[in-house]
């Protein structure tokens, strides 16, 4: 069997990957249904942008589901503390989630105008809210996530749901929201024709920049901007390696930007997202829908890698209490438990990702209003 210290690293990564997979696949058909009411001007030009994402939309969301089943195997310390202390974000991306199924399903069984246009801004509701909150979260983690750990290790969140909407908060959320924007747009130029096609281009051009902008002020305002990370500063005491309160950590790290000193290839994680949303924005300009996807996926790997890569070895920093900070050493499974759970996801990741582009390769091809209008009752 792996040594305890290789498999901490490799859950680490592994959720990691998982927490990609879900914004590369689930990421397209948040943005696309955010964009829907604006690319789509009349019903069959909606319905055009529905029936691209809601054949996948339930795969898409096992990728997520599989992370918060590797979050509790891996660090159940942080699943609990993160559901604690952002339980109302939570909560609002759930029930903003609500109207997915609900609305692809609904939507289009009824002729009248009022109740479509109503669902198609459900369905809008359902991929502008998580797209925005999962950034938000992501932006509070850099900033510190006020929660203590008492002597038993039960935490206690010191917040509240308006104390994340901070300034650089809300930036994140932006980052994360122009990012999946940018990917539901690309994702359309590739499977539409025509004026949605045409429009999903203008959006991607658009939300590229943004991007950038958003992408590059985040990194700005994290090294100049005052805001401190976390290092650890003392070795972790012999055989208390899974107590988080066994190490010392203080607030020395400005900007997040040491990982970057020490490790410096872990530079092209943004780079990659730069130069990724440069490509889509370029391959946008020039109608080249599958270099622009690749663009926009480039910049969410980028993305979300600048974050991990900063945080490491920190997944969830206390904000008023350095010492209950949860790191991937710390906050850890036994090694049993990792290791019999890396064989379950050995074995069931390949099959998700096999039938997930089996199902893509089955459903390929361009949707046409003409296509929906000569199958309105067999398509959503």
């Amino acid at each position: 069997m792996l040594d305890y210290e290789s498999l901490k690293l490799i859950w680490w990564v592994l959720v990691g990957v998982l927490l990609i997979g879900f914004a590369l696949t689930d990421g397209f058909d948040l943005g696309a249904a955010a964009l829907m009411p604006f690319v789509g001007k009349t019903d069959s030009e909606r319905r055009v942008v529905i029936n691209s994402i809601a054949p996948h939309w339930e795969g898409n969301q096992v990728w997520l589901v599989t992370a918060g089943a590797g979050l509790f195997a891996a660090w159940p310390l942080v699943y609990a503390t993160a559901f604690s202390g952002f339980y109302w974000a939570m909560l609002l991306v759930l029930f903003a989630l609500f109207t997915r199924p609900v609305g692809f399903d609904y939507r289009s069984k009824v002729a009248d105008p009022r109740w479509r246009q109503a669902w198609d801004w459900a369905l809008f509701v359902g991929g502008f809210v998580p797209a925005l909150v999962f950034g938000v979260a992501f932006g509070n983690l850099l900033l510190g996530v006020p929660f203590e750990l008492d002597n038993s290790l039960r935490s206690s969140y010191q917040g509240n749901f308006w104390q994340l909407l901070s300034p650089f908060g809300l930036l994140a959320g932006l980052v994360s929201l122009s990012m999946l924007l940018l990917h539901g747009g690309t994702w359309l130029m590739m499977r539409t024709e025509g004026d949605v096609a045409r429009r999903s281009r203008r959006a991607a051009q658009l939300f590229a920049i943004l991007f950038l902008v958003c992408f590059s002020g985040a990194g700005l305002w994290l090294w100049l901007g005052n805001i401190q990370g976390w290092v650890i500063s003392s070795s972790f005491e012999a055989g208390a390696a899974l107590n988080p309160l066994a190490k010392t950590a203080t607030q020395s790290n400005p900007g997040w930007l040491a990982n970057y000193t020490h490790y410096p290839l872990s530079q092209l994680a943004p780079l990659g997202g730069i130069l990724g949303a440069l490509l889509a924005l370029v391959a946008a300009s020039g109608k080249r829908a599958g270099i622009a996807f690749l663009g926009s996926s480039l910049a969410i790997i980028g993305t979300l890698c600048t974050a991990g890569f900063a945080l490491f070895p920190f997944i969830m920093p206390s904000s008023i209490d350095a010492a209950s900070s949860l790191t991937i050493w710390d906050a850890v499974s036994s090694q049993k438990t990792l290791g019999i759970m890396l064989i379950v996801a050995g074995i069931f990741i390949p099959l998700i990702l096999c039938y997930t582009l089996w199902g893509y390769a089955k459903m390929w091809g361009k949707i046409t209003t003409t296509h929906i209008e000569s199958n309105s009752h067999g398509l959503y």
